[in-house]
């Protein structure tokens, strides 16, 4: 049974995150969704509420495998965060080619680090490309509609957020 860990901020799930994770299932049995936090950082959302909200994503989407993930947080490096849980496969969405720059290095210090643990890039949508988490929280933070950007979940608490 192959695992996978899919890591980062998660402030919010955003439907590029979303599309990413619905695809890492189509690879792996298992995904833990690793919630990075850092004590220099104030996320918008805590980190049971990113937790709540990564699980109600899933379960809007893909029901039938909301029992195939766990969320975790982790403080330490991926990989050694990876190896902690058991996953062999370390998955990271790509929006563009300004993020496979980015990801190609991280890889390889990666697999410098941990050889056992594999890279997996996961193209992101059509439709996702251009979102990101903090784009989405500025535009909810100035009343925009972010509707169209993440799920339904996640937009009622942004909206909830700002009352």
């Amino acid at each position: 049974m192959t695992t996978a860990f899919y890591p980062g901020s998660f402030d919010p799930i955003t439907n590029g995150h979303l599309d990413v994770l619905v695809q890492a299932l189509n690879v792996a049995a298992k995904v833990i969704v690793a919630i990075g936090v850092h004590p220099g950082k104030a996320p918008l959302f805590s980190f049971d509420e990113r937790a709540n909200l990564i699980r109600a994503a899933l379960g809007e989407t893909l029901p039938e495998r909301a029992a195939d993930i766990s969320v975790v947080s982790f403080d330490n490096l991926v990989v050694d965060a990876a190896r902690k849980h058991g996953a062999r496969l370390l998955v990271r969405g790509l929006r563009d080619g300004t993020d496979l720059d980015y990801e190609m290095q991280m890889a390889g210090m990666n697999r410098q680090m941990a050889p056992d643990i594999q890279t997996l890039f996961l193209p992101a949508g059509t439709a996702s490309r251009p979102i990101t988490a903090t784009l989405v929280r500025q535009i909810a933070a100035m009343g925009g509609d972010v509707s169209a950007f993440v799920p339904g979940a996640v937009h009622q608490a942004l909206q909830a957020k700002r009352k």
